[in-house]
C-alpha cells in the first residue's frame, strides 16, 4: 500500500501541490524551457516570465485552440489567410500555439519552409518535413536574416503584445516607435522580403447585439469588459482593426487591407453556416472564459479565485442562453512591403 507524504496531508484546505513545496513543474521534465507554472488547476508558461502569456498551455487549452482554428476556417470561407500570396518560399508564424496553422500552410505550400515560433514548445513532433518550430519571444530582437520571409503571420497574439511598434519594426526592421518615411521604408533592413506580406488576425475583444437582447447585466458582456480592463491595466489594451491598419502603414507597409467577419455566440442565426459557427463558438466558450480570465482576474485585478471563477462561469452560461443573440467581431489586416525595397 502506498503511503501518503505528510506534507500532502497538511493544509487540506489547499487543493494544489504549491503548499507542499513540491516543484511539480520539473518533476518529469528537466529542460528549463519545459518549466511551467501550475495555478488554479491549469498549466501556464513561465520560461520567458509568467507575465508573458496569461493563457494556459495545457492540453485542455490546446484542444480549445484547435477548435478555434476550425471556427476561423468556417468564418473565412475555409481560407486560413487573406493576403494574395503567390508561391511563397519562406513563411513565419508568430505565436504559433499548437502549430496547426503552420502545419496546414506547410501542406498547402510543399515547396515553402514554414517556421512557427512560440513561447512554449507545445507543438507536435510529427509534422511535414518543410515545417519546424522554435521557442522564441516575439517581443525580443528577432534573429532571422534580413529579407527572408515572403509571408509573416500572427493570429490571436494581442494579449501577449506589450509593444506593437516593436513587433511591426521587427517585421520591417525600422526604428521602434518611429514614423517611417518613404525613404526609410526603402532603405531599412527587414525580415520581410520586398513584395512580401505580413498579416495580423485578432478578435476585437468585444461583444455585440443588434436586437437589444443583451443587457448591461449580461454575463458575457461583463466578462469581456472585465478582460479589457485587466489587459488595459498592464498596457495591453485589445487593438481594433483601425489600430492595426495604422500600425502597418506607420511602419512602411503599403496596400494595407482589412476585412472583418462576425462570429455569432450560439446557434441562434438562421443561416446554416452561421448557425454552425455559433454552435462551435458556444462549445469553445466552455473553456474560453476560464482560459482567458483566471490569470488576468487574479493576478492583475486582484480578484479572489472564487470571484474570478464566478465571473468566468457567468460569461460561459450567457453563451448558452438562446435568448441572447450576441456576436463577436474578428478581423484580419494585411500589408505588403514595397517592391522597390533594397
Amino acid at each position: 500500500m502506498l503511503e501518503v507524504d505528510p506534507t500532502v496531508l497538511a493544509h487540506p484546505e489547499d487543493v494544489d501541490y504549491d503548499s507542499t513545496g513540491y516543484d511539480i513543474s520539473t518533476a518529469s521534465l528537466s529542460s528549463s524551457v519545459n518549466q511551467y507554472l501550475y495555478e488554479n488547476g491549469r498549466r501556464y508558461h513561465s520560461y520567458y516570465g509568467t507575465d508573458k502569456n496569461l493563457m494556459p498551455t495545457d492540453e485542455k487549452e490546446q484542444d480549445r485552440l484547435d477548435l478555434h482554428h476550425e471556427i476561423m476556417r468556417l468564418c473565412w470561407n475555409q481560407s486560413i489567410y487573406e493576403a494574395p500570396l503567390e508561391d511563397p518560399e519562406q513563411i513565419l508564424d508568430i505565436g504559433t500555439g499548437t502549430g496547426i496553422w503552420a502545419i496546414e500552410m506547410a501542406d498547402m505550400f510543399p515547396n515553402a519552409e514554414v517556421i512557427g515560433t512560440d513561447l512554449s514548445p507545445i507543438q507536435p513532433d510529427w509534422v511535414p518535413s518543410n515545417c519546424r518550430f522554435e521557442v522564441d519571444d516575439a517581443m525580443l530582437e528577432w534573429t532571422f536574416q534580413d529579407n527572408r520571409f515572403d509571408f509573416i503571420h500572427g493570429r490571436n497574439i494581442s494579449s501577449g503584445m506589450s509593444d506593437w511598434d516593436h513587433l511591426a519594426s521587427q517585421m520591417f526592421r525600422s526604428a521602434p516607435g518611429s514614423i517611417v518615411s518613404s525613404l526609410c521604408a526603402l532603405t531599412s533592413p527587414s525580415c520581410t522580403k520586398p513584395s512580401g506580406y505580413v498579416e495580423i488576425s485578432e478578435h476585437s475583444m468585444s461583444v455585440h447585439c443588434d436586437d437589444g437582447s443583451m443587457l448591461p447585466s449580461n454575463g458575457l458582456k461583463i466578462f469581456i469588459d472585465t478582460i479589457r480592463l485587466a489587459l488595459t491595466k498592464i498596457g495591453r489594451p485589445p487593438p481594433d482593426m483601425h489600430f492595426i491598419k495604422q500600425l502597418l502603414t506607420k511602419h512602411g507597409f503599403v496596400d494595407v487591407r482589412a476585412v472583418q467577419v462576425q462570429e455569432p455566440v450560439g446557434p441562434w442565426p438562421r443561416d446554416p453556416t452561421q448557425k454552425r459557427i455559433g454552435a462551435m463558438v458556444m462549445l469553445n466558450a466552455e473553456t474560453y472564459a476560464e482560459s482567458l480570465g483566471m490569470a488576468a482576474f487574479t493576478r492583475i485585478l486582484g480578484m479572489t479565485v472564487e470571484r474570478a471563477r464566478e465571473v468566468c462561469d457567468e460569461g460561459r452560461k450567457a453563451t448558452r442562453n438562446k435568448n441572447y443573440h450576441m456576436y463577436g467581431q474578428y478581423y484580419t489586416v494585411y500589408g505588403r512591403k514595397p517592391a522597390r525595397y533594397r
